[in-house]
């Protein structure tokens, strides 16, 4: 039972740190930052996935934000995010 117990406050707490550094979605009201770049991304089967890769691409270069520019494509997607730090 103990082993449980930490199981699920080690996930817990490692989700709640990974969120902390991880880039974050922006809309158009929020400050962006400064612009380091662009990333793009492709080969996704839903628009979730294909965030998930452009979220990813964004953390690798050290952005704190993106914000998605275009997504397209039919069976499989591609898309392209403004990075910011």
């Amino acid at each position: 039972m103990k082993n449980i117990k930490y199981t699920v406050a080690a996930i817990v707490l490692s989700t709640l740190s990974f969120g902390a550094f991880a880039a974050q979605p922006v809309t158009d009201n929020d400050q962006h930052g400064q612009k380091i770049g662009v990333v793009s991304a492709s080969g996704a089967y839903t628009l979730t996935q294909l965030e998930d890769q452009l979220a990813a691409k964004a953390d690798a270069q050290g952005a704190s934000a993106y914000k998605i520019t275009s997504a397209s494509g039919e069976n499989l997607l591609h898309g392209t995010a403004v990075i910011y730090k």
